[in-house]
Parts: C-alpha cells; sequence; structure tokens
C-alpha cells in the first residue's frame, strides 16, 4: 500500500505495508538515516522523532498511524547551518560514540518546545528515557540550557 507522510516539510511518498514502523520507511524506505534503531521497543530513545512536536519512538509507529509532521533529526537544522540544540551539541562535545544523539536531540526538541526556559529538574524528567551508554547526561543537560539561551536570544 502507499502511505504519504508529511516529513520535515515535505510530502513523501512511500509503498510499504502499513505495519512496517515508521523507523524503517524512515531509514529504508527514504534513505533518512539520523534516526537510529536501539533497542526495538521503546525503552532507549535512540530513535525518537518528533510528530506534530511531540517527541515519539518510531520504532514503534506503525506507518499506517503516523499523521501529522514528522521531523526527523535531517530536519532540525538548515542547509549549512545547525540548529541551537546541534550548535550546543557540538559546542559541549556532548556526543562520544554518538549513536543516542539524534534521539536525545529530537527529545530535546520537544522539551524546549514545550518548555522554553527548563530547569535541571525539567529536563531530567524530560530525557529520561533517553539512554546514553556513554553516560554523557551532565553534557547533554549543559548543552539543552545551552541551546535554551541561545533560543531566546535569537
Amino acid at each position: 500500500m502507499s502511505y504519504s507522510l508529511s516529513i520535515n516539510g515535505a510530502t513523501r511518498q512511500i509503498d510499504l505495508p502499513g505495519d512496517v514502523p515508521l523507523l524503517w520507511a524512515l531509514r529504508d524506505g527514504l534513505a533518512l538515516t539520523g534516526t537510529k534503531f536501539g533497542c526495538g521497543i521503546a525503552a532507549c530513545g535512540a530513535c525518537t522523532v518528533l510528530i506534530d512536536g511531540q517527541a515519539v519512538r518510531s520504532c514503534q509507529i506503525p506507518i499506517s498511524d503516523a499523521n501529522g509532521e514528522i521531523t526527523t533529526i535531517e530536519g532540525l537544522g538548515q542547509p549549512g547551518a545547525l540548529a541551537p540544540l546541534q550548535q550546543a551539541w557540538v559546542t559541549h562535545q556532548v556526543a562520544q560514540c554518538g549513536y543516542c544523539q539524534s534521539g536525545q536531540i529530537m527529545q530535546a526538541a520537544a522539551l524546549l518546545s514545550a518548555t522554553p526556559d527548563p530547569t535541571d529538574q525539567d529536563i531530567d524528567d524530560a530525557m529520561q528515557g533517553n539512554l546514553c551508554r556513554c553516560g554523557t547526561y551532565p553534557r547533554i543537560r549543559a548543552a539543552i540550557h545551552d541551546a535554551a539561551q541561545m533560543m531566546k536570544a535569537g
């Protein structure tokens, strides 16, 4: 069956069965490989994308239910320019292995959309479902605070 998905501001057609997880439609069907497979059971957050601004685990959303504007890590910045979150990640050298980072950034984007000036507790609460095997949580928190300030400053 053919599905029309709105991804990163563009309508994309994909011919896959409706029960295929959005993760695999993005990665294998549309070559948007920034979204990562981690656990397949929505426990790690590596596959986090936004649907209408809400963080969701793409490994658990069938494409038949992927209604709304989908934003992947590829859709955050502008061509040739990093989004504030991405820039803060670089500045704070958050990534070590880097595998979880697209999911971390997408979860943080949802947080900053809902809470533009988060406290440490807000960050900890929002990010607790995104696992980082390298343990860069203090740098993640600092980067989110920095991104919030950049976004406020325009």
